[in-house]
């Protein structure tokens, strides 16, 4: 639960940070979730919103350190040398990377066509035998949650703010710093 609150709290800041993704994936939920019912198996159908989905969860990683690993022999991973011996636990900084929520949706998780492009260097779940056992729970538990508060309402910044701080609170987990968003009451038909 906690893991999927911080990643709700992230999602519901950088789209106010970024009305024009939140009224995209907003348009695509709308055009193809004709009723109010739908269930996880839905999100196959709606790419650039399974993509922003990813990008949240790949740039805002909810641990700072994840459970330490250590390589049980030398491996290159493009071009870098890991060590046999080294401890990995920084899930954090390896997910964190990139411009978030730009131009990189496209480039990582969208093709040139606009089908949702699965990624191995995807580790929100951390990945090989010691993936996270609640990932599957995880994964439904925030996209139904997302895309019913996305249905409801339209977050925006309030008057006078330019936007929401996007550095994380270093803690056990990594969520937002306090804020305020203006949860606006969509008139929706569905």
């Amino acid at each position: 639960m906690e893991t999927t609150a911080t990643s709700l709290k992230w999602a519901i800041l950088l789209l106010a940070n970024r009305p024009d993704i939140q009224d995209k994936a907003y348009k695509e939920i709308e055009d193809v979730l004709c009723s109010a019912s739908f269930s996880y198996q839905d999100l196959k159908k709606l790419p650039y919103t399974n993509a922003v989905i990813h990008e949240i969860q790949r740039s805002k990683y909810p641990f700072l350190f994840g459970v330490p690993r250590q390589t049980a022999k030398d491996v290159t991973i493009r071009g870098f040398l890991i060590p046999k011996g080294t401890i990995c636990a920084l899930f954090f900084l390896i997910q964190s990377t990139g411009n978030l929520l730009k131009s990189s949706i496209q480039n990582i998780f969208l093709d040139q066509d606009g089908h949702f492009v699965a990624r191995e260097e995807y580790l929100a779940f951390g990945g090989g035998a010691r993936i996270c056992l609640g990932e599957h729970l995880a994964r439904m538990e925030f996209f139904i949650f997302l895309v019913n508060l996305m249905r409801a309402f339209h977050f925006q910044l309030p008057p006078g703010v330019k936007e929401l701080n996007e550095e994380p609170v270093a803690a056990v987990t990594t969520p937002p710093h306090p804020y305020k968003v203006c949860a606006v009451p969509r008139c929706s038909s569905s």
